[in-house]
């Protein structure tokens, strides 16, 4: 199934947040509506996202209102994943042409994150083989199968390729704090498709690596610079740290939608804070029950999202081309 599609007038998309526990899918009608869903990570990953925000243009071309003003919510709604506000502006450029010609963009950025998805697969996966040996064992973070993309997904979609290949050893899936994207949606996707796998915490990572554990690092991003910094969540740059030392290979796949040649490097990102209450509390699930475990005067710091350097990036596959970054070559 698709995590997210256009049915019958209204967005219906996987409710991620539900997940594990249940597979629930949202319908939803309104502007307001899919930017909440957006906001709380009912949808999330950089693929989903800009298929989200392109479709919720043609939500607001089909209801009254202040439609300019629902594009500017659409676009703002998480400000670090480029996708987003792509996808948006995409649709809203044909809002001259009239809703049939925005909801046909909006259709057309959905069509081609799937056939980006099958691309990536395939080159992700011959890369990996390259790179990491025969039947490695590999270490991924956040999620980024068909949950962040609509389906098969970027550097998941790569391990999921190499599984079908019987070329495959294992993978450990990093929890991912603070929503533990890992742990609940990667874990989930890897136990549908027969794939071995743990979970491990997010620091146990460059240890595991060191002790000759993790044959190399694969992940996606949601935002790759002008110089090749890596935008992904928050973790990734510890994982990268761990991999030079260790002298693994560390490999990004994500689409050419998220490549942003407007942005020269990571230092002129915003990197989205998603609050203390997130992190400062027991038991928390997505849907925000758990136990507060705040202490009068005690803050937290919850950046979702960290900068990779380009110079710890062995490689960036997209639909479209490897580049790799350890031979010099450039995004």
């Amino acid at each position: 199934m698709r995590t997210i599609d256009w049915v019958d007038g209204a967005v219906e998309l996987i409710d991620q947040t539900a997940l594990p526990g249940r597979l629930t899918v949202l319908r939803v009608s309104t502007v307001d509506d899919l930017v909440a869903a957006i906001q709380r990570l009912a949808v999330r990953g950089a693929p989903a996202l800009g298929v989200a925000g392109a479709l919720g243009v043609a939500l607001a071309v089909a209801q009254p209102g202040d439609v300019p003003a629902a594009v500017r919510r659409l676009e703002t709604a998480r400000p670090t994943a480029v996708n987003l506000a792509r996808g948006v502006r995409r649709a809203a450029a044909r809002l001259p042409e009239g809703a049939d010609a925005v909801l046909a963009e909006a259709l057309a950025v959905r069509d081609e994150e799937i056939a980006a998805s099958a691309a990536m697969a395939r080159l992700g996966a011959d890369l990996l083989a390259e790179l990491c040996g025969a039947r490695p064992r590999l270490l991924t973070h956040c999620n980024t199968g068909a949950l962040a993309a609509v389906v098969g997904g970027t550097a998941l979609g790569a391990v999921l390729e190499l599984h079908r290949r019987d070329a495959l050893g294992a993978v450990l899936a990093s929890e991912t704090r603070p929503l533990l994207q890992g742990a609940r949606l990667t874990a989930w996707e890897l136990g549908r498709a027969g794939v071995p796998y743990r979970v491990a915490v997010d620091g146990a990572g460059p240890f595991l690596m060191a002790r000759g554990e993790v044959d190399g690092v694969v992940l996606g991003a949601d935002r790759i610079c002008a110089n090749g910094d890596v935008i992904n969540k928050i973790g990734t740059y510890a994982h990268a740290l761990g991999a030079r030392r260790a002298g693994i290979p560390f490999v990004v796949v994500a689409p050419e939608s998220t490549v942003d040649p407007d942005t020269a490097d990571g230092a002129r990102v915003e990197i989205e804070d998603r609050g203390a209450d997130e992190v400062l509390s027991y038991g928390r699930t997505p849907a925000g029950d758990g136990r507060p475990a705040r202490v009068d005067g005690v803050d937290a710091v919850n950046p979702a999202f960290d900068v990779t350097p380009y110079e710890l990036v062995t490689a960036i596959v997209t639909e479209r081309r490897v580049i790799r970054l350890d031979r010099g070559e450039r995004v």
